[in-house]
């Protein structure tokens, strides 16, 4: 049964390193907004909603916490097994959907845009994550998550290799930018977009890989390994801080489980200890200083001195 704690400074916020406490609000407590999900993630926040929605993708839906009211609601039923969420710069959502194995956009009246769903002629994965770039391309993981069986979408042969695509939001015009990832996962940019974080699956134990992004913006370069997670470890989803910092979700076992943060030279520095796996996350609130946690069943809060970066 999950218990607020009722001390601060909370003591799930972990210092693990000293460079981490300047991040940590001694007067804020991890909160559980909402429970009774199969499998959270892709939370995204909408300011001029003052909502988050959220991804419960064995459920087949999407879910909506409404911060004013604090209630749940349903937002989209069925989703077509929607995973990984974000926002594109004109403010609409960016799904990626296991059971359609496609990228959409919901426009401004509530219609959906198709975005991707092949390349060359043969059908997308399972789109797993996404992030949306300053110039309005749009980036997504491609494994097989949602092919595999028929919890988390259908099961279906897969037609293309696990790639990282690039959507030019100009022309629509779509192409590999990464081809080295067995099943990547999370991503996400440097607060520069210098620098593209994408979580590896396909390793034991699982790793944080890191591409440069070329000058264009166009293509990656430079693919090495920047976290090793060590054993156990199964980073997932992560969001960038303004100070480049990654906050990953982390999980398996009571020991992992929650939200690790590392610094630009990866070194670990803190942890955010959950009763579940968190397996994503995003900033949000009026001044994106509150950590959204999608954690299993579960979604979580927390206000951190830090806010995160635009385009996650």
């Amino acid at each position: 049964m999950w218990q607020p704690s009722e001390r601060y400074p909370d003591p799930a916020v972990e210092i693990l390193h000293p460079s981490f406490a300047p991040y940590r609000i001694a007067l804020a407590a991890v909160e559980r907004l909402a429970t009774g999900c199969r499998w959270s993630e892709g939370p995204v926040w909408f300011g001029d909603q003052r909502a988050l929605l959220w991804s419960d993708i064995p459920n087949n839906r999407i879910l909506r916490w409404d911060e004013s009211s604090q209630t749940v609601t349903t937002f989209r039923s069925p989703s077509n097994n929607a995973n990984g969420n974000t926002r594109d710069r004109q403010g609409r959502l960016i799904t990626c959907e296991h059971d359609a194995r496609r990228v959409t956009r919901t426009e401004y009246d509530g219609s959906i845009t198709v975005i991707l769903d092949q390349f060359e002629g043969k059908q997308l994965n399972s789109p797993n994550d996404v992030v949306v770039k300053s110039d309005g391309s749009i980036w997504f993981t491609d494994p097989v998550f949602g092919i595999l069986g028929y919890y988390e979408g259908h099961k279906a042969e897969q037609e293309l290799p696990t790639n990282v695509y690039r959507v030019d939001g100009q022309t629509g015009k779509a192409s590999v930018v990464i081809s080295d990832i067995d099943r990547p996962n999370g991503l996400a940019f440097s607060p520069d977009e210098k620098l593209l974080y994408v979580v590896d699956c396909g390793v034991t134990p699982r790793t944080i890989r890191v591409y440069d992004v070329v000058a264009d913006g166009t293509s990656t370069a430079n693919g090495r390994v920047f976290i090793d997670a060590g054993p156990g470890g199964t980073p997932d989803g992560f969001r960038v801080d303004v100070d480049g910092n990654l906050w990953a979700g982390w999980g398996m076992t009571p020991a992992l489980d929650g939200v690790m943060i590392f610094n630009t030279n990866a070194e670990a520095i803190g942890r955010i200890a959950l009763p579940e796996r968190c397996a994503n996350l995003c900033f949000g609130g009026r001044h994106r200083n509150r950590l959204f946690m999608a954690a299993s069943q579960s979604l979580y809060a927390l206000y951190v001195n830090t806010q995160g970066c635009v385009g996650g």
